[in-house]
């Protein structure tokens, strides 16, 4: 098979790409696990906060918005931050940062009875965070995709990638493929298949994040409350049909891998989320982990590689993949079609993999 761009990649990154591209020519999308959207997209917070991230994430995920609320993929959820008394410098910060209105703690009471007056003195809101339906959205982008003639396969690991008379010729699940466009968007394993490419990695770091399910508590309903973010970001809480998601929101830097959770982190994550509310946590439901993968200043690389013609990067989104897939599509699709980017070149400039030329030499 010989498509114009072959995408490496089945996550939200590979699947919004190949909506996009699909219109303008040949597309194959390969995903090495039975599955789509197996590792990271499947294990995500599926929350939308436009003021969460470094500038270019930011930037990003607020270009995304018009996307998003016109979708129908997003429900109200509310984000809420917390501190203690000895933080009130910390708690101002994240006032400006995620523009939170401030509470009193009777405010915050209301709106989540568990918070434990004796451990938090400050507390603000925001409703500018929305839940996504990932799943829907997914499926979505599936569908476009393939009706505009684009293939998916699964089970189509890369093994061996090289550029030969002007084409690169991929080698995937025992198949041979010749591509004049190849697509990085293999999450923690990009740099993996960079360098099967011959072209040096970019120093992408997968971070693993545990998170558990756990029972809410009994007699109340949670479907309302906002996310909460502890203070000093070392414990997030999130309902989840009619559970609560409690995280660490450790970032423990592990090598490419099918993540799982680490029971001693989960364990101190899960212990200062008791300490900032009334409700023990006595079994868990279940839980996993998902590799947020970053490079090295921890913004998205997107866009061609100056040392290997044809070889495009689509990696590096950390926690952000579904907050910014919608405008990093959008992206992708404007720098493959050769034409100014309607992000502006601002934001195409900071996501370029050519700020890294100094590692070039």
């Amino acid at each position: 098979m010989t498509p114009d761009i072959l995408i490496i990649g089945g996550g939200v990154a590979g699947l919004s790409a190949a909506a996009h591209l699909a219109p303008l020519g040949s597309v194959l999308l390969l995903e090495a696990e039975p599955q789509l959207a197996y590792h990271s997209s499947a294990r995500s917070a599926a929350l939308y906060e436009p003021h969460y991230g470094n500038a270019a994430i930011v930037a990003l995920s607020q270009a995304s918005g018009e996307f998003y609320h016109g979708s129908g993929f997003l429900s109200p959820r509310g984000v809420m931050l917390v501190d203690d008394a000895a933080h009130r410098a910390r708690f101002a910060a994240h006032v400006a940062d995620f523009a939170l209105t401030e509470l009193s703690m009777a405010e915050a009471l209301d709106l989540v009875p568990i918070l434990d007056p004796a451990a938090i003195a400050f507390a603000g809101i925001a409703d500018s965070a929305w839940d996504i339906d990932t799943d829907a959205l997914l499926a979505r982008w599936q569908r476009e995709a393939r009706a505009a003639g684009a293939e998916i396969r699964t089970a189509a690991p890369v093994t061996a990638l090289h550029r030969q008379a002007g084409l690169w010729q991929v080698t995937a699940g025992g198949a041979e493929y010749t591509a004049r466009i190849v697509i990085n968007a293999a999450g923690a394993w990009a740099d993996t298949i960079a360098a099967r490419a011959g072209i040096a990695p970019l120093g992408l770091q997968p971070m693993r994040r545990s998170m558990a399910r756990i029972p809410a508590p009994e007699g109340l309903d949670v479907r309302r409350w906002p996310m909460i973010i502890g203070g000093n970001e070392d414990w997030y809480m999130k309902p989840d049909a009619g559970a609560l998601l409690v995280s660490p929101a450790e970032e423990d830097p592990v090598p490419p891998m099918d993540a799982w959770a680490d029971d001693m982190v989960l364990a101190e994550g899960l212990a200062r989320f008791e300490a900032a509310v009334t409700m023990p946590v006595t079994r868990l439901l279940a839980n996993w982990a998902g590799l947020r993968t970053f490079a090295p200043d921890r913004t998205p690389v997107v866009g061609f590689d100056p040392r290997a013609e044809g070889f495009f990067w689509l990696a590096g989104q950390g926690g952000y993949g579904f907050q910014s897939a919608p405008a990093i599509a959008r992206l992708v699709r404007d720098l493959i079609a050769g034409r100014p980017p309607e992000i502006g070149a601002a934001i195409a400039d900071a996501v370029s993999p050519l700020r890294f030329r100094d590692a070039f030499q």
